[in-house]
């Protein structure tokens, strides 16, 4: 069985294919990553290995001899001929298949992390080729189309996450991968070519994987990739803000927005001040607008992360953000809402008072509508501001235009709210107030008594008007072209 796997090994030179060319990929790859068997194409695994590893650099090696017993000026063949090995793609479907074929490209696989790991002499150019063509063969496929019905789309389904069959090899390419992109033997000045743009690409695609292992991997590769490869960041930030466009205004499903997000709060972190304009536009274009999907909850806490590293580079962007968190606010979704009131109070524990003033009047106004919820989480979370020193300062400072805001929201609840902990909690905050500016207070008091029975004079007024026009409506006759409607329970009494 072994001759078999190696008499497919190349061994007449043939011309060499790029890195991410769609014919060398398709050749040998299926969209689960586990099409056909390399024992039933053995002229694709050929033709691909061949393409991929020239006869003047494997021949003579044998693929599955330990690196141990080759001197030190063979090891690189023999680490390409190793790779080329690598490159057979299975069927993981069905267990029992291959199952030598696949247990010795396991073993491989493993020897080669190994050998990786041990940082050897510098890669040459062939052998970072030879490394690319091996994880797109491996990594880089279509998934399948998701059946999930978009209207069984609940928190439950978003928990059930799919395992990749191939995982157990796939788990050792993407170490593979991670270890070759952090190995001090790659020269990013080198390898740059062969970790193109098409690559990345591709890279970032695989993020849509419904496996949670693979995306945890893929965003360790993905970091590590931007982190070396300085003339690939501007790309990289491009097509990951590309992926989040698309998911927000196109298609509203996407399985690696949390992982993305998470590579994102790590490169903000490194943004230079002042921020450049390309970065301010991609937090109001991009990263506001993510928190209008319904799948918010998903990615919340890495969304809400990037949101505040921007806050913490340039203060001046606070009141930028709470318009934006305003325009998406949620009105019919209470979990949103109480996440949205979560990321202000953040928000306005490091806001300074110029941009306060700039945003109060409608933030409180919001607020204000969020204490006289009919959902008590809800109402909760929005008088639980008063607990926070920060957020209270701001509103003892500036009282004066809050309370009058806010004022008949807390009077509506401690009247007619139904929920106790929100009546003593409004209560509390009331008493507060009294304490802090009793004859603002008192205005306000006021106020809304007068507000209040101008609005019970008004509904007088209209009750009055209904009662007339129903007494002068009973008053005429019915004539013969008045049309009469005759409902069931009035055709029976006549009957």
């Amino acid at each position: 069985m072994l001759k078999q796997i190696l008499s497919r090994l190349p061994r007449k030179s043939l011309k060499s294919d790029s890195v991410d060319s769609p014919s060398s990929n398709s050749s040998s790859l299926s969209p689960s990553n586990g099409g056909n068997s390399a024992s039933n194409r053995p002229n694709v695994a050929k033709r691909t290995s061949s393409a991929v590893f020239p006869a003047s650099l494997i021949a003579g090696i044998e693929p599955l001899l330990p690196f141990k017993d080759v001197p030190g000026s063979e090891k690189m063949n023999l680490f390409i001929s190793k790779l080329s090995l690598c490159c057979v793609v299975f069927d993981f479907t069905d267990p029992s298949k291959n199952a030598t074929e696949k247990d010795l490209k396991r073993s491989t696989l493993i020897e080669l992390v190994e050998f990786v790991a041990l940082n050897p002499l510098k890669f040459t150019e062939p052998a970072i080729l030879a490394m690319c063509k091996m994880c797109a063969v491996n990594l880089f496929r279509v998934f399948p189309p998701n059946y999930r019905s978009k209207s069984n789309n609940d928190e439950n389904d978003e928990g059930e996450p799919m395992f990749d069959p191939a995982w157990s090899h796939l788990q050792i390419v993407h170490d593979l991968l991670l270890k070759f992109v952090t190995s001090s033997s790659l020269e990013a000045k080198v390898a740059k070519k062969y970790v193109s743009h098409s690559f990345i690409l591709r890279l970032i695609d695989l993020f849509d994987s419904e496996d949670p292992r693979e995306r945890e991997c893929l965003k360790a590769i993905l970091h590590r990739i931007y982190g070396k490869f300085m003339v690939h960041r501007p790309f990289i930030r491009k097509n990951m803000s590309n992926v989040f466009c698309r998911f927000v205004f196109e298609i509203e499903r996407h399985n690696g927005i949390a992982e993305l997000l998470e590579i994102f709060g790590s490169v903000i972190t490194g943004f230079a001040l002042p921020l450049k304009e390309e970065h301010k536009i991609f937090l109001w274009r991009v990263l506001i607008p993510l928190h209008k999907p319904k799948s918010l909850g998903v990615y919340f806490q890495q969304l809400s992360y990037c949101i505040t590293q921007f806050i913490e580079k340039d203060p001046k962007l606070a009141s930028t953000v709470i318009r934006g968190l305003l325009k998406y606010w949620p009105i019919t979704n209470t979990q949103k809402e109480v996440m949205f009131l979560g990321e202000l109070e953040e928000i306005l524990e490091g806001i300074n008072m110029a941009e306060f003033h700039m945003v109060m009047v409608p933030l409180f106004w919001r607020i204000g509508c969020c204490i006289n919820s009919f959902h008590f989480q809800v109402a909760e979370r929005a008088l639980f501001f008063w607990n926070n020193d920060q957020i209270l300062n701001l509103i003892a400072r500036n009282r004066h235009v809050i309370l009058p805001i806010i004022f008949p929201a807390l009077e509506n609840n401690v009247q007619s709210h139904w929920h106790q902990a929100v009546v003593n909690l409004s209560l509390n905050i009331r008493k507060m107030f009294m304490e802090m500016d009793d004859v603002l207070f008192l205005a306000c008091h006021s106020r809304f008594k007068e507000e209040q029975e101008n609005l019970n004079m008004a509904a007088e007024k209209r009750r009055e008007a209904w009662e007339r026009l129903e007494k002068v409506d009973s008053l005429q006759p019915i004539t013969g072209n008045t049309a009469v409607l005759v409902t069931p329970l009035a055709t029976a009494i006549t009957c």
